[in-house]
This record gives C-alpha cells, structure tokens and sequence, in this order.
C-alpha cells in the first residue's frame, strides 16, 4: 500500500474492540479523499500549538470541540451540515451513506464484504447492496414500451 489509508482496528464498542475480529481491516483511499484527512490533521495541528499544554491529547482523529469522543448526534449533525452544504438535501444518514457505497461498488464489480468488515457476502448482499443497474434497465424498457420501440431479440 503506497497511499493514505484508514485504520479500521478498533471500534467505540464498550470493549473497543471491532465486532469480530474479521472486522478489522485496512483501507487505501483513493485519491480524492486524501486532501480532506491532510487537511484535518494540518488543522489540528494548528489548533494543538494555540492550545499549548492546555491541549488534551486523545488520540482521535475525529472528536468533539471539547477532545471528547463523538457521540451518534454530533456526527448526525455534522453529517446533515455536509449534506445541506453540498446541496443534496438534509435526509441523507451515515448509514444510507454506507448502503450506497456498497450499491455503487458492487455494480462496479468490486468484492465488497472485505471492504465493510463481513466475513461472507450474505449479510453485504441481503442488507447493504441495493442493485442499480437493474432499475435503470427497467425503467428505459418501460419507456421504451410506452414509446412504442421495442427491441427485438
């Protein structure tokens, strides 16, 4: 691996362990999500050197204000932000996020299971992986039908 890559070996689970031990992985990004982690740790940086020794190191990446650990509402309200801010509207979650990524890379004919942490692609396929192609297909073959072309086979 030459790139930026994320760590996935520990989870906010009361144990801080992943939920099993398939779970843990490592993650390359491609090369458009790189800038984003350069410039955050480039901020915190900063932010660490006006802080001083007031500065309360807790090792995250990702924390609140205050260095503590995010709690499932702050990271619903930053991710509503993001969204509002990109102009895709309020109703997207982390998790759907999650659900598209699997749809998008599956029909790309990427393995998937790997990438989010499960052992066996059923769970991956019956949960998370919605088909697209398949909707799309189906939905010019309509059109094509209300229009009158039909293809011929």
């Amino acid at each position: 691996m030459t790139g930026f890559a994320v760590y996935v070996w520990r989870s906010v689970r009361t144990h801080g362990d992943t939920k099993t031990k398939g779970s843990r992985r490592t993650l390359e990004l491609p090369d458009e999500a790189v800038d984003a982690p350069r410039k955050h740790h480039a901020r915190q940086a900063s932010q660490r050197l006006k802080a001083g020794e007031a500065w309360k190191n807790t090792n995250l990446v990702f924390c609140s204000r205050t260095r503590t650990p995010l709690d499932p509402g702050h990271v619903r309200r930053g991710f509503r932000l993001i969204t509002k801010k990109a102009d895709i509207g309020e109703n997207w979650t982390p998790r759907g996020l999650r659900h598209s990524f699997v749809s998008i890379m599956s029909d790309s004919g990427v393995p998937i299971a790997d990438l989010v942490g499960h052992a066996g692609t059923a769970v991956t396929e019956k949960v998370y992986r919605h088909q697209l192609r398949p909707v799309i297909n189906e939905g010019a073959a309509t059109m094509n039908a209300v229009f009158g072309r039909h293809k011929s086979a």
